[in-house]
């Protein structure tokens, strides 16, 4: 099994940012921290409509030293998450914005045949055991929503670069 997704360019923040979001991307699987309401409605300033849904052949990976999870290939398994739809192009700036440099934005398929976006993790630092929404939400939400509360303002300005993501 493969742990993490390739580099497949490294040209920096201005161009990462361009590169990630130059397809246009309209809806989101959000299989993470991004699946809560008391995160996105800090970061967006509402709860984009959301339906659930999986992604076959991929799993919410546990990750060293972090809160959140990576989406990791899977053979058999199949990521649970929501899709999020109706984001308008500043709000996809801003979740990218807070989205971590190791993570690739790629379309993936999803279990309905529809197609939607993911952040896809590139790095290491991979767990072997499957990340845990309701451990997160017992455990972490509450200090990591009052986080991204705290760095919404500079997500939403003009300025914001990837690679901005909380570490409780």
């Amino acid at each position: 099994m493969q742990d993490a997704i390739p580099v497949e360019h490294s040209t920096g923040p201005d161009a990462a940012l361009r590169s990630r979001l130059a397809g246009g991307p309209n809806a989101l699987f959000a299989y993470g921290t991004l699946q809560f309401e008391a995160v996105l409605t800090p970061l967006l300033g509402r709860m984009p409509q959301s339906s659930p849904t999986t992604a076959p052949g991929w799993r919410a990976a546990a990750l060293e030293r972090r809160v959140y999870p990576g989406l990791v290939p899977a053979s058999g398994a199949a990521a649970p998450g929501l899709l999020l739809t109706g984001l308008s192009p500043r709000e996809w700036e801003i979740l990218d914005a807070f989205e971590d440099d190791e993570y690739e934005l790629r379309q993936i398929t999803l279990a309905s045949g529809d197609r939607g976006w993911a952040y896809l993790w590139r790095e290491g630092e991979v767990r072997a055991e499957t990340w845990d929404a309701d451990d997160f939400a017992a455990r972490h939400l509450p200090a990591f929503a009052a986080l991204c509360a705290r760095i919404a303002p500079d997500l939403a300005a003009d300025d914001n670069r990837p690679g901005t993501r909380p570490s409780p």
